[in-house]
């Protein structure tokens, strides 16, 4: 008996959703099967249409202009540049190329370098590799093959070039722009040229004074 009954409702749902309601339209309000009970105003919230119209605001208008004064949030810090500054915004030199070398504003030693291995470490060595040979973890799971930063072509590339792309994203790589702020990422690069460098380094370059310290002869 109890089949029956489970066939007979399923059968009335069947044609009432096939033939019942075919082609109408209703103009009553749909029903609440779920209503929150005491908070109606999270789940019923009112809204504008685009250039629609507000009873709230004395000239009527749902859409507000911004106030006096108003800086959009994305150009830096409260009382900062507005992005005047392209190398450090956005990597170019004056003449529109890639800028070479670090921003000016920029103070490049021991704490920003300390600040761009610690970055560096969260964001780019899973993939670039703690010595930024492109030897990351993630290339034992076979996610892409990440490019070694010891090839001539990164080696000799404009640290603006490399901002960009840190900024930007290319191919596999993703924007870093919403996880570091601009000095950040120059702090980043500044530490991946120490890698670099870490690589091609000659007897030569230790000073003289330094070199009985570390047993250079």
């Amino acid at each position: 008996m109890r089949t029956i009954y489970l066939i007979l409702v399923f059968a009335v749902a069947f044609t009432l959703s096939i033939f019942g309601f075919r082609g109408r339209i209703s103009t009553e309000t749909p029903r609440d099967v779920f209503p929150e009970w005491g908070f109606p105003g999270m789940k019923y919230q009112p809204r504008y249409l685009n250039q629609g119209e507000s009873a709230f605001f004395s000239d009527a208008r749902a859409a507000r202009p911004a106030p006096p004064g108003a800086v959009a949030s994305s150009y830096g810090p409260a009382g900062g540049p507005l992005r005047a500054d392209d190398r450090l915004f956005r990597g170019k030199a004056p003449n529109g190329d890639w800028a070479r070398g670090f921003p000016e504003s920029l103070k490049v030693d021991e704490i920003f370098m300390r600040r761009g291995k610690e970055r560096y470490a969260i964001y780019c060595q899973p993939c670039h590799g703690a010595l930024g040979d492109g030897m990351g973890i993630t290339k034992a799971y076979a996610m892409g093959a990440t490019p070694s930063y010891h090839i001539d072509r990164l080696r000799q590339i404009a640290e603006g070039e490399i901002f960009n792309t840190v900024t930007q994203g290319l191919g596999n790589m993703q924007s870093y722009a919403d996880k570091m702020t601009p000095a950040d990422r120059w702090a980043v690069i500044a530490y991946l040229r120490a890698l670099q460098r870490a690589q091609t380094g000659r007897v030569e370059d230790v000073p003289a004074a330094s070199r009985k310290e570390l047993g250079i002869r």
